[in-house]
């Protein structure tokens, strides 16, 4: 008699996914609260010290399961992360919440491309189109600000080629490993790097207030230990394109805390290189999207 536990439906997937973007992009608002009192490096040290511990107290009764070859492909992946995370905080503190998340967006982009290029995988025409679209946006952002394309906004950009290899990382290196275990040691490694970076780079004193507390507690349970565990456990039962869809709601949501709660604005030449990013990471999408309508009955997962 089979036993295993029944797919989620359709919408209670969808809904578990807009809700990790709503998380996501919550934590741009919340880090650029938390740099007002904290610095990146130290911020970003605190948050994964603080996860590694949640998770921690979740997977006391799995550690027995904890092997070498968790050790090695979490390591791998937490290696990623790291870059990831570094380059988004340095990024995030030079350039506005709502600029990083577009920027960071690209991701989308830049996936296919690594993937032409480490293992010759054809880039279709509608990808090539965003790409296009992508540096329009770039360059109509960099025409909106005073201060041009800022060293903020470059390094915001470069964070999405280390998500984009993040996100490969974890497709390729990880199977049928338990996700929270593996999940354990990428937040240890990062919470290592991080704290390796701290001792090595210059600091200034800091203190931890109310608001960089509340910060600190909201990026390490929702945007890391919530979404990571909401990410490995639903996505699994929709298709990759449907997944990249409801992810590009992340950047709205920076967006929209930026200016309620941060008071950024943006000016026509930047909402311009916002919407033409936006559009470029919509676009592939889409029409993957469409294509596999076309080609398939709904997905249901295995």
């Amino acid at each position: 008699m089979n036993t295993a536990p029944s797919a989620p439906s359709a919408t209670k997937v969808h809904f578990v996914l807009i809700l990790t973007t709503l998380f996501w992009g919550g934590s741009f608002i919340f880090n650029k609260l938390g740099f007002r009192d904290i610095p990146p490096v130290t911020f970003m040290f605190l948050r994964f010290t603080l996860a590694t511990l949640l998770m921690g107290g979740y997977c006391l009764r799995r550690l027995s399961g904890l092997n070498r070859d968790i050790l090695r492909k979490g390591t791998i992946v937490g290696l990623a992360l790291a870059a990831t995370n570094l380059s988004f905080v340095v990024g995030l503190a030079g350039t506005t919440a709502s600029r990083a998340g577009f920027l960071n967006n690209l991701f989308v982009l830049v996936i296919p491309l690594l993937c032409f290029l480490l293992w010759r995988e054809r880039v279709d025409r509608w990808s090539l189109a965003g790409i296009i679209l992508a540096l329009a946006g770039l360059w109509q952002l960099a025409r909106g600000n005073a201060g041009g394309f800022t060293r903020g906004d470059l390094v915001s950009t470069i964070c999405a080629v280390f998500i984009s290899i993040q996100i490969l990382a974890v497709s390729r290196v990880l199977r049928d490993e338990d996700v929270y275990l593996v999940s354990l040691v990428q937040f240890a490694v990062v919470a290592l790097m991080s704290g390796m970076l701290v001792l090595i780079l210059p600091s200034s004193p800091f203190r931890v207030g109310p608001l960089a507390a509340g910060s600190l507690v909201y990026c390490a349970v929702f945007p890391t230990v919530v979404c990571f565990t909401l990410q490995n456990t639903y996505q699994r039962f929709t298709t990759p394109t449907r997944a990249g869809l409801i992810y590009t709601l992340d950047p709205v949501w920076s967006v929209l805390g930026g200016i309620l709660i941060l008071g950024e604005r943006l000016s026509g030449r930047e909402w311009l290189g916002c919407i033409l990013i936006f559009a470029a990471v919509l676009l592939p999408l889409a029409v993957r999207r469409f294509r596999e309508y076309r080609s398939s009955p709904p997905y249901r997962a295995a």
